[in-house]
């Protein structure tokens, strides 16, 4: 017996009188994509939807050996792609695909290059939607400014981010080192990390910022534990609401992410970055003009940049 989101999909894509006027309007990719939506899928995953999107008409009718091949994954990797949708298995994802498949046929030419350009186009707009709603939260930027003045006066200040979200400590820290003193980075995770965050608690710090965006790693819930068990306490930045790593977290702020290509997009995570270190330079402003001065003129001595 399929399950309820499985009957759900199903009676989407083969009952049309039952379809709103909006479903009835939408094109077979839109159709397709609806199926996804809501679901948290890995980059392998994402890879299946992207070709059923693509290639639909084609890609209702394989098997799921054909389909494997064609993306280059594994069988397995199929099957929990059609689990993680709510289905059965892969021959029930295939049967709801058929009939969009055959709209498909029946309407209008291929729009390939459209289908292509439109795809792009729905991941900025859903960044755009990411980007509005973090607008929302900081309309009231109280939060925003009792953090930037905590992590101030965090000497030193610990910034943890492990596998995808390293690229967002790093940029966080990158420019917290222009306003702050001692900002420490973890990007490791392990005895690396704990050896990381006791020498910063025994050296003073109070405070660590984590990010965490998906798929979220289970040794970045073993560092904000051990960062907690020394004695720091954890803001943390991430896409959740709920959940074991915030549940461990002192302050949490959440932003959306980009989960339309077959890797995640940061644009809200990365803004609200900015407004943190924005905080943190108007908490103590004669410390940010000094020592962006410094930096200035360091960089002017040694030739760091190009003239604009």
């Amino acid at each position: 017996m399929p399950s309820g989101q499985q009957a759900r999909a199903q009676a989407a894509a083969i009952t049309p009188g039952r379809r709103s006027a909006e479903a009835e309007a939408a094109s077979p990719a839109e159709r397709v994509r609806s199926l996804f939506g809501g679901h948290r899928l890995s980059p392998a995953q994402r890879r299946i939807a992207q070709f059923l999107i693509d290639h639909l008409t084609e890609a209702a009718f394989l098997s799921i050996t054909e389909l494997a091949e064609r993306v280059g994954v594994s069988q397995p990797s199929v099957t929990r792609f059609a689990s993680s949708l709510g289905f059965s298995g892969y021959p029930a994802l295939r049967e709801a695909l058929q009939p969009i498949a055959l709209s498909a046929v029946a309407g209008a030419p291929d729009e390939g290059e459209d289908r292509l350009r439109n795809e792009l186009q729905s991941a900025v707009d859903a960044e755009i939607e990411n980007l509005t709603s973090l607008r929302r939260v900081l309309a009231d930027p109280d939060r925003i400014l009792d953090i930037g003045r905590e992590l101030a006066r965090s000497v030193p200040l610990t910034v943890l981010g492990l596998r995808i979200s390293v690229s967002l400590a790093e940029y966080f820290a990158y420019a917290a080192r222009r306003i702050h003193p001692d900002v420490r980075v973890v990007t490791r995770g392990g005895s690396v990390a704990y050896d990381g965050l006791l020498q910063a608690r025994e050296a003073g710090g109070t405070w660590v910022l984590a990010f965490a965006m998906p798929r979220h790693a289970n040794e970045t819930l073993a560092v904000v534990r051990a960062a907690r068990g020394v004695g720091l306490r954890v803001a943390l930045i991430t896409d959740l609401a709920l959940g074991p790593l915030v549940d461990e977290a002192d302050v949490v702020f959440a932003a959306g992410t980009g989960s339309r290509l077959v890797f995640d997009s940061y644009a809200a995570p990365g803004v609200l970055s900015a407004a943190v270190l924005q905080a943190m330079a108007d908490a103590d402003p004669e410390r940010t003009q000094l020592r962006l001065e410094k930096y200035e003129q360091a960089a002017e001595q040694h030739d760091f940049f190009l003239d604009d």
